[in-house]
C-alpha cells in the first residue's frame, strides 16, 4: 500500500501510455488478422492466422536445432575418422574438411544483418565527411546537389545488376575473403542508404548557430576544430534522424536484393518458400515477414539509443 500511495496520477497516465495502449492495439491486430485469415482462401490453402503461424515459427526453431546437431555429429566423425588414421599411422596428414549443409532460418537472419550493417557503415563513412562539407561549403553544395538528385531515386531494382555485373569483373581471386554475392548486396544498400543520411547531414550542419560560429572565429579555431567541436555537435540530431532513415532503407534495399539476386538471407528464404509452394510456406513467409519487421524495430531503437548517448541535448525528446 506503501508503494501505491507513491504513484502520482502522472504516473498511472505514463504507464497506460507505455505498456497499455501498445498491448490493446496488440490484442486488436490480432483479432482482426484472426478473422480476416480465416475468411481468405489462396492457391495454397487458407491464409494461417496467429496460432498456424506461432507454429511454423516453432518448426523453424527445430529444424535449427536439427541442423546444428547435424553439424555436431558431423564434426565428431571427422575427428575420429581422423584419430584412426593417425593411430594406424602418426605421420598421416588429416583434414578437417567445413561442414556444408544448408543454412538454417537464424542462419540467414544473421546473414542478413550482417550484411546490411556493413553496407550501412560504408555509406555513413562515405555520406558524413561529405555532408559535412556541404553543409560547410555553399561551392560543395552546388557541386555535389545535382549528383544527389540524380541518384537519390534510383530504384534498388536498377543498382543491383549492375553493381552484380561489375563485382563480377572486377573482384577476381582464387581465395576470396568475402563471396560475391555478399559484396554485391552490401554495395547495393550503401548506394541505396547514403542519401539520407548525406542531406540530413548537410541540412543539420548549414543550420548550426551563427553565434557559435563567431565564437569560433573569435577564439580563432581551427577547420578541423571548428567542425569537430561545433559543426558536428550542433548537426548530430540531424546526422542521427538521417542514419535512423538511412538504416531503415538499407533493411528494406537488403531484403529485395537478396530476394531478387539469390544472395543468402531473408529476403532469398522468402522467395525459396514462395517457389515451394507448399501448404507451409505462407506460414513460413508471414514468420519471415515478422521477423524482418521486428528486426527493423530494433535497429531503429538501437539509433535512437545511441543517439540518446552522444547527443549533447540530453533533455530533447527522442521519438
Amino acid at each position: 500500500m506503501e508503494l501505491l500511495k507513491t504513484y502520482q496520477p502522472n504516473d498511472y497516465q505514463e504507464a497506460v501510455r507505455v505498456f497499455v495502449l501498445p498491448l490493446l492495439a496488440f490484442v486488436l491486430f490480432l483479432g482482426l488478422w484472426s478473422f480476416s485469415a480465416a475468411r481468405i482462401e489462396t492457391s495454397l490453402g487458407q491464409v494461417p492466422g496467429p496460432m498456424e503461424v506461432w507454429g511454423q515459427a516453432a518448426n523453424l526453431v527445430d529444424e535449427h536445432r536439427a541442423e546444428r546437431q547435424k553439424e555436431v555429429a558431423f564434426y565428431e566423425r571427422q575427428e575420429k575418422r581422423n584419430a584412426d588414421k593417425l593411430a594406424e599411422d602418426p605421420n598421416a596428414v588429416v583434414k578437417i574438411r567445413p561442414y556444408t549443409g544448408k543454412p538454417t532460418y537464424f542462419d540467414q537472419i544473421l546473414t542478413s544483418i550482417f550484411t546490411v550493417f556493413t553496407g550501412f557503415i560504408l555509406a555513413t563513412i562515405i555520406a558524413v565527411p561529405l555532408g559535412v562539407l556541404t553543409g560547410l561549403s555553399t561551392n560543395v553544395y552546388r557541386a555535389i546537389n545535382p549528383i544527389v538528385q540524380i541518384f537519390k531515386p534510383v530504384s534498388p531494382l536498377a543498382w543491383l545488376p549492375l553493381v552484380t555485373i561489375i563485382v563480377s569483373a572486377v573482384y577476381v581471386s582464387d581465395d576470396p575473403m568475402f563471396s560475391k554475392s555478399y559484396l554485391t548486396s552490401a554495395i547495393t544498400v550503401t548506394l541505396c542508404c547514403l542519401w539520407p543520411t548525406l542531406i540530413n547531414t548537410a541540412v543539420g550542419v548549414s543550420s548550426m548557430d551563427k553565434d557559435l560560429v563567431n565564437v569560433g572565429k573569435v577564439l580563432r579555431l581551427g577547420w578541423f576544430t571548428t567542425v569537430w567541436k561545433i559543426a558536428i555537435p550542433s548537426a548530430i540530431p540531424m546526422i542521427f534522424t538521417g542514419l535512423r532513415l538511412s538504416l531503415g532503407i538499407g533493411w528494406m534495399v537488403l531484403i529485395a536484393a537478396e530476394m531478387l539476386a539469390q544472395n543468402p538471407g531473408l529476403g532469398k528464404f522468402v522467395w525459396d518458400e514462395f517457389q515451394n509452394g507448399s501448404s507451409n510456406s505462407l506460414g513460413r513467409i508471414m514468420v519471415a515477414v515478422f521477423t524482418i519487421g521486428f528486426i527493423g524495430f530494433l535497429l531503429d531503437r538501437g539509433m535512437l539509443f545511441l543517439q540518446s548517448k552522444v547527443s549533447w541535448d540530453k533533455e530533447a525528446v527522442l521519438r
